[in-house]
């Protein structure tokens, strides 16, 4: 495809840095017209330099991981729709483990809205969200406090999760390999993920469809210890027959049209 022009590779390093490029900010950067921006990004696309969002683009997530307030940008309408769904299999009077992700906190953000809890987390952020809920009693694992995403990880937080026995893990991943191995990039992370998914009766995993063309070196466990997968849609064939065969119940909660755009 041969190199990148000048203007392609200042709009990767915008990517690289804010997280996100919208075509209208890029056209009036470069004073071209939106339809140049959109050929310029549909290349970068095909090299898989960048991934196609609604109305711009992110860096691609396929083999690495982006930032994580750039991961917002990714499937934003689809997460918020499985942050409801997810919310709403989990009854009022319950108590859980929420994990570090954009996905997990737009669980809680739907539970902060629906009745009484008892939420074990290490994501700050998530912490953030549902304090203020006189309803919801929120316990805030200790430790490093990791500065990229707000994740506390270490050998206190996964004591302080050992102390629970829950209702629900809500769980989130980087990537769901296709033996249906749950996959992150941190090590750290994975730990306390572990020690959640001992700890609690019933797992809850959140994620998109993007997480199954994902790849990520550190194994979390397998989909077998996940009992309901909720997702926006699975992507294809071969993942739903990898959820029957673990024998996970799937819950798609879909997604408004024009989420994702295609790099095509």
């Amino acid at each position: 495809m041969g190199e990148l022009s000048v203007r392609q590779a200042e709009i990767v390093a915008l990517a690289r840095s804010a997280g996100k490029v919208v075509v209208d900010d890029l056209a009036r950067r470069f004073d071209v017209t939106p339809q140049t921006v959109r050929k310029d990004l549909n290349d970068l696309c095909d090299r898989r330099v960048l991934q196609r969002v609604h109305g711009g683009a992110v860096v691609a997530s396929s083999v690495a991981n982006l930032s994580y307030e750039a991961r917002r940008f990714v499937a934003a309408q689809a997460k918020r729709a499985i942050g409801q769904a997810a919310a709403e299999q989990i009854p009022s009077g319950s108590s859980l483990f929420i994990n570090i992700g954009t996905t997990t906190e737009e669980v809680a953000r739907a539970l902060a809205r629906r009745g009484d809890y008892l939420v074990i987390t290490n994501n700050l952020n998530v912490a953030m969200e549902l304090y203020p809920h006189p309803r919801i009693e929120v316990v805030v694992a200790g430790g490093a406090v990791r500065s990229t995403d707000g994740a506390v990880v270490g050998s206190a937080a996964i004591d302080l999760i050992r102390q629970f026995k829950v209702d629900y893990a809500v769980m989130g991943v980087s990537a769901i390999d296709p033996d249906g191995a749950l996959l992150d990039f941190d090590y750290r992370e994975v730990l306390v993920a572990q020690a959640i998914l001992d700890n609690a009766r019933e797992a809850i995993l959140v994620c998109d469809h993007t997480k199954f063309s994902r790849n990520a070196a550190v194994r979390i466990g397998a989909l077998e210890q996940i009992d309901t997968l909720v997702t926006d849609a699975l992507p294809n064939e071969e993942a739903r027959q990898l959820c029957r065969e673990a024998r996970v119940r799937v819950v798609e909660a879909g997604a408004p049209e024009g989420d994702v755009e295609s790099s095509d």
